[in-house]
Parts: C-alpha cells; structure tokens; sequence
C-alpha cells in the first residue's frame, strides 16, 4: 500500500512529517513522491496565514475529489475542523492531541488487504488516543544525515496576529533529562548533526533554566563529533546564558530570528515581547562568537499601526544587520486573534509594495553573504548526491579526492572554492 505525506508550515511540521512517513515505511508502506500513486494521504496543515489556509484547503479537496484517504491534522485542521471536514466526505481528521497516534496507524491497517470504503472505514474507526506532543520518538525525526529533535510545544506568548497559541495551546517542553537522553541515543545511533525544534524554541522551561540550562547538559554529554543547530531563536527569552551555551564549537553558526519588526511601536502594538535594542544585542552577541554567522530573520511588512517611518525604521535596520536571508511575509489577519477587528490596518498596496521592496533587500543580501563565504573553511554534513550542508546552512557540492570516501551523513571540514555553483573542496 502506498502513502502519501503533503506538508505545509513550520520546520516542525516538517520534522513530525517525516516522523510519520517514517513509521508508514518502518509497517512495509511504500511512502511514495506522487500523490496519483498514493492510497493514503496525510496533510500536515499550517494556519499561520491565510494563504497557507487557502493552499491546504486546495490540496486537501484536489485529494478527495481523486477518490483517496485523506488525513488531515495540524494546526488549521485544529481551529477550523469543520471546514476541513467539509472538503470531503472521505477525510479523517487527527486533532493536535491525537496527532501523535498516527505513528500507529500502520499497525492498526499493515495486515488489511482493503481499499476505497473499506480502508476509509479502516482509518475511521481506528481509536485515536491524546498523546503527548512528544511521542515522536526522537529516531523518527531522522533524515539519513541529520535528526530532529523536539523538545518544546506550544507558545506562552499572544501576538496579537498570531493563531498558534491558539491552535498549539501553552508552552509545554520535554524534561532536560529525557533531552539528553533522546541526544546520546542518537549520537550512539551515529547521527553527527542534531537540529533542536520547537513551536516556540526559545520558552523552553523559561521559568526555570530555560533553553541555556538544556543546552548546557546536552554538551557536557556528549563527544566533540556532535554539531547541533537551533530551529529558531524568538528573542524575548535569549538571554547571556543560552547566548554563553550557542558559543560552544559544536554549536553550528546558523541561526534564524522571529523580528517582525525593527520598530518598538509596532512590537508594542502586536503584543511582541522584547525591544529592538535587545535583538541588536542578541545579534552582535552571535557575531562576537562566531565567525560571520548566518543569521536569518522573519520580518511582516504592514503590520497594524505601521507608519512609512515605522516601515523605513525595519528596512533600515534589516539593511544594516547584513541578514544572509529574510522570509519576508506581508501581514495576514487571523481570524481570531486580538488584531483581527482592528482599524490600524495598513492598506494591502502599501503592504505589498513594502514587502515586495524587503525581498528584493533579502536578495541582495543573500548574494553578499555567500561572496564573503569564498575562502573560509567550514564544517560539512554530507547528504545524498555528493552534496552537503555547511554548519552555517549553505547547501554545496563536496568536492574530494578520487579515493577520500565520504560517507553520507558524515562531518567533514573543508574550503569553499567556489560559490556559484557553490563547492566545498574537503581535504
């Protein structure tokens, strides 16, 4: 029988795609590249804004109308689950809670010879069961070169334009002792690169010792061939602590920042937690212990309350901070959230117009990150295909000698001899 995994959001939606897809293959499933093919389709929904709504509605009704199984879960199945319902009448839809059980839907159907009704009746009456955000085993987060590791759900925090709080619930986080335990497993297992991901990373246990304190016991764990990599850093809880951790060498320099905004009246308005002078400390920070990090940041162009000088004030600071890339949103009002009604919203053509100038600045600014990179030596995770991804994310073609044997998944350190086309010349 073949499956079919379609996903669209976040780093972790992805990371629990693959955990699923995963436990489809380990049951003898043939997770297939062609949906056409497929028997079972699971989509993995994102609500963070309306196009990503629109585009999982499109895909999930394209899936029924061809006749197969459609399950539908993640984070806009949760808040508009009767409109995902409405799609099709053979879609099945797995909450958040119960998103976790479809790890042991294969087993439930693996030794059934069924199709059409009969498989649909299958997956419906499979007892669905609330089950920890962190029953993804931390093997099923694992790509053949590298693994993921959730240790965090949830976000404590209420943008004002925001639906995951909504959707996920409150933070929740994976005890430091089940995390390091999770983390020497998968170096025994081989695993030489670990990204750590969460809805919100950086709220880990933030009454506590937050992500800094995890961080901290994971390195005083493990060996010196271990590299890990955060997911994604908000800034209202980067403090010295993590800041001191990240300076570790088995930290990769690669790091993506949630800004929004480089003004202080617009983040008040949002409901952002932190200040602007306070990502520039978190950003000079990660420039003094490292070496020309690539740092990456999410900005929303017409956010309510947005003036030109506002707008100008976000430009200005993105131009420069000299981000090596910037996922550049226009503002999506969510249905729900606090902002949803409001009369501060910018006009759609002055916020396109301001979006479309932030990706032409995040272009240019890729380009000028990756001609710095000539000459530098780095670390490399070897993939498929002769290719790789450096510690600081940049994906280049290993060049080395005919009788140096790379193994996939293996760290190498070599020189980038070239950027377009990217290479990596290991020794």
């Amino acid at each position: 029988m073949k499956v079919y995994v379609y996903t669209l959001g976040c780093r972790l939606n992805q990371c629990e795609s693959e955990a699923i897809a995963d436990s489809f293959s380990k049951s003898g499933f043939d997770v297939v590249k062609d949906y056409e093919e497929a028997e079972i389709i699971v989509v993995n929904t994102c609500t963070v804004t309306s196009k990503a709504e629109q585009k999982a509605r499109r895909m999930i009704r394209l899936f029924s109308a061809r006749g197969k199984v459609v399950i539908a879960t993640g984070c806009y199945a949760e808040v508009n689950r009767e409109e995902v319902e409405s799609l099709g009448d053979n879609i099945v839809i797995f909450s958040l809670g119960e998103k976790a059980s479809i790890l042991t839907l294969p087993e439930h159907i693996e030794r059934m010879t069924l199709s059409g009704m009969e498989l649909l009746d299958a997956v419906k009456s499979f007892k669905k069961s609330e089950r920890s955000p962190f029953s993804f085993d931390a093997h099923s987060f694992s790509y053949h070169s590298r693994a993921y590791l959730k240790i965090q759900d949830g976000c404590d925090n209420s943008c004002g334009y925001c639906r995951t709080t909504i959707a996920r619930g409150k933070s929740v986080f994976l005890e430091p002792e089940k995390v390091v335990e999770r983390v020497k497993k998968l170096e025994e297992e081989g695993f030489h690169e670990i990204m750590l991901t969460g809805v919100n990373l950086t709220n880990y246990d933030h009454d506590g010792e937050g992500l800094g304190g995890v961080m901290e016991k994971i390195l005083s764990s493990v060996g010196p061939d271990i590299r890990l990599r955060l997911s994604s850093m908000e800034p209202d809880h980067v403090d010295d602590r993590l800041l001191d951790a990240i300076s570790d060498y088995r930290v990769f320099p690669h790091f993506h920042i949630p800004i929004q905004s480089a003004s202080d009246h617009v983040l008040r308005i949002v409901g952002r937690k932190y200040s602007i002078s306070h990502v520039e400390y978190i950003i000079k920070r990660l420039r003094e212990i490292k070496d020309d990090p690539f740092i990456a940041c999410d900005c929303i162009a017409g956010l309510p309350g947005e003036s030109e000088e506002d707008w100008k004030m976000t430009y200005d600071f993105l131009s420069k901070n000299d981000f090596a890339a910037m996922h550049v949103f226009p503002y999506s009002s969510r249905p729900g959230t606090p902002l949803y009604d409001t009369k501060l919203r910018v006009e759609e053509r002055v916020r396109d117009e301001r979006a479309l100038e932030l990706r032409k600045l995040s272009e240019r600014k890729s380009r000028e990150y990756l001609e710095r990179q000539k000459g530098k030596t780095v670390e490399i995770i070897a993939e498929k295909n002769g290719e790789g991804t450096t510690g600081n994310y940049l994906k280049a073609k290993i060049i080395a000698p005919q009788d140096y044997e790379i193994k996939e998944g293996g760290l190498y350190k070599g020189k980038i001899t070239s950027i377009f086309p990217l290479e990596v010349s290991v020794e």
